[in-house]
């Protein structure tokens, strides 16, 4: 096993060297720190484009040039590959709930940027969080009513789970995030590397969706939390970059598999949502039907 998986990682680096010395050489400025990268392989994405993938020595990001494919990777915002949507959710949202119970104490506004179908906006509502939902690029079908733009006010809290190596300005995002919504927290996940980029063989890379185009390293998340002035907390899959000091121990907890069995009790001590928002979506309906027919009473028969 371990002698299959050096061969192929020997093919893979042998691989990207002939793609780099059979193309011309290709390097732009890191989108993070402002440093020269320079060119880690070449791979072919959607099955069609050839991408450059350029890394920064300086933070460690490892990132694709401009990406020009994305119309296409985005016909459709959720992946037909992405076959575990559900109980990633499912398991962040008993993350989250360690997390905002013991490092963000009260009744804390939340959103959830880039918050595809709705669906952890649904869950955290369920448990009995004040979630929200925002994402320009998809349909929110689980959290309607929900809209963050639709509520307004300050979201103190700011999530985005599985978005980040979908970003090809990382920090803008997080910046404008943070502006729009007033947040003084952003937590985040995404998979991480150490040290050189991996081989072609990596899942992460998503050579067959095209969405992914940012890669990181712990020390290229602490960067970004130098630049915002924020403190880094980073655990396996699972990251926070605060203004607020967070105890580290807490943290851990948080999002380690502990969190899963603090699940249970957690819940106990927060009222859900569900039955209120239900409330609340049948009032707009009957205020909605009665509208309706006022409206169509007053209509010239």
């Amino acid at each position: 096993m371990q002698a299959n998986a050096l061969s192929s990682s020997h093919g893979a680096h042998a691989q990207a060297d002939r793609a780099e010395q059979s193309a011309p050489a290709m390097t732009q400025r890191c989108t993070i720190c402002g440093a020269e990268t320079r060119l880690s392989h070449r791979a072919t994405v959607l099955s069609r484009y050839e991408v450059a993938y350029l890394y920064c020595s300086q933070c460690g990001l490892l990132q694709t040039e401009p990406p020009r494919w994305l119309d296409e990777a985005y016909s459709d915002a959720i992946a037909l590959s992405d076959t575990g949507l559900l109980t990633r959710n499912i398991a962040v949202a008993m993350r989250l709930t360690s997390l905002l119970t013991f490092a963000f104490p009260g009744d804390v506004r939340c959103v959830d940027a880039g918050g595809g179908y709705g669906v952890l906006t649904r869950l955290m509502r369920d448990i009995g969080f004040d979630f929200y939902w925002t994402d320009p690029f998809c349909a929110n079908l689980f959290a309607k009513g929900f809209e963050a733009d639709r509520a307004g006010g300050s979201f103190p809290v700011i999530t985005a789970f599985e978005v980040m190596e979908h970003l090809h300005d990382p920090i803008e995002f997080i910046r404008q995030a943070m502006a729009k919504y007033q947040g003084a927290a952003f937590a985040f996940s995404t998979q991480l590397f150490d040290g050189s980029p991996p081989p072609l063989e990596w899942p992460y890379y998503s050579f067959e969706t095209g969405q992914h185009v940012s890669f990181y390293q712990r020390r290229t998340l602490q960067r970004i939390a130098d630049i915002l002035g924020m403190r880094l907390y980073s655990s396996g899959n699972f990251h926070l970059i605060t203004s607020h000091s967070v105890s580290p121990a807490v943290y851990r907890v948080s999002t380690s598999r502990l969190a899963f069995g603090l699940f249970p009790l957690l819940k106990l001590f927060r009222r859900s949502r569900t039955w209120p928002d239900r409330q609340r979506a049948m009032a707009e309906l009957r205020h909605q039907a009665t509208a309706n027919d006022a409206q169509g009473s007053s209509t010239p028969g």
